[in-house]
């Protein structure tokens, strides 16, 4: 019983609560920490101060972080949705953003038939004349479906267009056959930039005389050496009229991105009034009513003038298919008040090779885009606009 009693109390002095050993780690970190704190000599509040303000400059930086990371991927999903909106519009440009179903008729490329003439040349190098036969012509086109045409042919050179030479009229019949010589001067000097003019006609008593066709054959590359005679295909009226008008050349670059269409006036040639001052004009159209324009410097008597002048306007990506380009090329007086020579339309409600142009430049976005257009009659153009009037508002998102 004694030794019992002896053993007992070292049991339980060996499993007493007092030497707990997992209390002991917490004891030995609290008591480092505490031994760190009490080493520092700075009061307890500045510590307090430096460690909140440590903490709090963390914080903003990883929140400045996080935001720019934000940004950048936004700009990129919108960089990227133009991007595809571009691509399907390389695609099938002129189906989506230009114009539905555009081909090769718009260019003149499958004009209908308007008939043939037959015809001579012959010119004499000493006298300096130029003789033009008309023999006959044959498959005319009729301008009433249920009825035959009364025609004649007036003929010109561009060198000296006052003096027309008019045939007799052939009633009722789409074959006349005319067999008339006229004679033109003009000068060696002259040949290469002069131009025959062959416009056929239905006479009418009671109104207007209607136009069939029109031939034009620049005796530039006509080999005039020796008699020539063949047969002509006629081609659509008024080409002769926009020959003597010029044609113009400029650049067009839109960047989806920015929204900016950039036009650049690179030159002009071969303008009827090469003597008078001209200079252009570039007009932006928002749903057909009149919304910026810019014009170039004057350049001072020449029929070939040279600009190389860019002008900027802000077009947003969505408002793409509602805008129209007017480029115009006017004539300039200090006296009076300036005429048009010719204009161009381009755009999605254009047509030929200006909606060409305008496609291609959608296509093929921050590239600048050039192309020679011949300018047509301003009040072809102005009809053809059907510009409203009303007051301007911005475009929206410029």
């Amino acid at each position: 019983m004694t030794t019992e009693n002896l053993t007992r109390p070292g049991l339980s002095s060996a499993h007493s609560p007092t030497a707990s050993p997992s209390s002991a780690p917490t004891q030995d970190a609290s008591g480092f920490l505490q031994d760190i704190w009490d080493r520092i000599p700075l009061p307890r509040w500045v510590l307090i101060t430096i460690l909140v303000g440590a903490a709090f400059l963390l914080a903003s930086c990883l929140l400045c972080i996080v935001c720019c990371w934000c940004r950048r991927r936004r700009r990129k999903k919108g960089v990227k949705k133009e991007m595809v909106g571009l691509g399907r519009a390389s695609n099938a440009t002129s189906a989506h953003l230009v114009q539905p179903d555009v081909d090769d008729v718009e260019l003149g490329l499958e004009d209908p038939k308007r008939g043939r003439l037959q015809l001579s040349l012959e010119y004499n190098f000493r006298a300096q004349e130029l003789k033009v036969g008309l023999k006959q012509a044959v498959d005319l086109k009729a301008l009433q479906a249920s009825s035959m045409a009364d025609p004649y042919a007036r003929i010109y050179l561009t060198s000296d267009p006052r003096k027309v030479h008019e045939t007799k009229v052939h009633r009722q019949t789409l074959s006349p056959i005319f067999d008339e010589n006229c004679v033109f001067q003009v000068s060696q000097a002259e040949l290469p930039e002069a131009m025959l003019v062959i416009m056929v006609m239905d006479f009418n008593r009671f109104s207007h005389h209607a136009p069939i066709g029109e031939l034009l054959i620049p005796l530039g590359t006509s080999d005039l050496h020796h008699v020539l005679e063949q047969w002509y295909e006629l081609g659509p009226p008024g080409r002769a009229e926009q020959e003597q008008m010029g044609e113009l050349c400029f650049s067009l670059r839109y960047v989806p991105s920015t929204g900016k269409l950039t036009v650049v006036v690179l030159e002009a040639r071969g303008l009827h009034q090469g003597l008078s001052d001209c200079y252009v004009k570039v007009q932006v159209l928002l749903n057909r009513k009149k919304w910026k324009k810019k014009k170039t410097s004057v350049k001072r008597s020449t029929g070939s003038p040279y600009f190389n002048e860019a002008f900027t306007f802000p077009v947003p990506f969505s408002q793409i298919q509602n805008v129209d380009l007017l480029v115009s090329v006017w004539s300039h007086s200090r006296v009076a008040r300036g005429e048009p020579l010719g204009k161009l339309v381009l755009g999605c409600r254009a047509t030929g090779h200006q909606l060409h142009h305008w496609a291609d430049m959608l296509a093929h976005a921050r590239r600048p885009m050039a192309q020679w257009h011949r300018l047509q009659p301003p009040q072809e153009v102005d009809k053809a606009l059907q510009l409203r009037k009303g007051r301007r508002f911005p475009l929206p998102g410029s």
